[in-house]
């Protein structure tokens, strides 16, 4: 049994890595991406968070969620976002009933301060380069980068190098 424990901070603000089941590249086409944005909707309407920065790649994503003051509960709400989104993408179900889309749990991280929470934006951003999946963050369509330049967080030619700020990071 593992000894895992989630950091809950009241209305606080969290990076997440949510991964596919054995890594499996899910996320290649546009219908699945919006299966899981419908999903994402669909949770925030019922439990509202906000969403600073996103990503989604074939078989992973990374996010940072504002929690509502005094909620902790982003468990339930992953939890209900695999099981909207998994229902469209496989019919399949395994001895659990559970359908083989995500990987059972998720990792989290309670952003700190300011500076924490502005490099784990970069390396949202950031990620789709460092996969190789894009030359630049604008070039990857399943981003929330182009919102962010629109906001003035980035000028668009932004990563085109790997930020200093990323450096040694690695939420995979």
């Amino acid at each position: 049994m593992s000894n895992y424990h989630r950091a809950f901070h009241p209305g606080g603000t969290y990076f997440f890595t949510i991964v596919t089941l054995n890594r499996a590249p899910t996320f290649t086409d546009e219908h699945r991406v919006e299966v899981l944005r419908q999903a994402l909707r669909k949770v925030m309407e019922a439990r509202p968070f906000q969403i600073d920065a996103m990503v989604i790649l074939p078989e992973h994503l990374h996010c940072i969620w504002r929690m509502p003051e005094g909620d902790t509960d982003y468990s339930s709400r992953w939890r209900e976002i695999k099981k909207t989104a998994s229902r469209q993408i496989s019919p399949v179900t395994n001895a659990r009933n559970e359908r083989n889309v995500w990987q059972r749990r998720f990792w989290e991280h309670a952003i700190r301060n300011e500076e924490d929470w502005r490099r784990h934006v970069d390396y949202i951003h950031y990620n789709p380069v460092k996969h190789g999946l894009a030359k630049r963050p604008g070039e990857w369509r399943w981003s929330s980068f182009s919102r962010a330049v629109s906001k003035g967080w980035y000028d668009e030619s932004w990563g085109a190098n790997e930020p200093t700020t990323i450096t040694g990071m690695d939420c995979e």
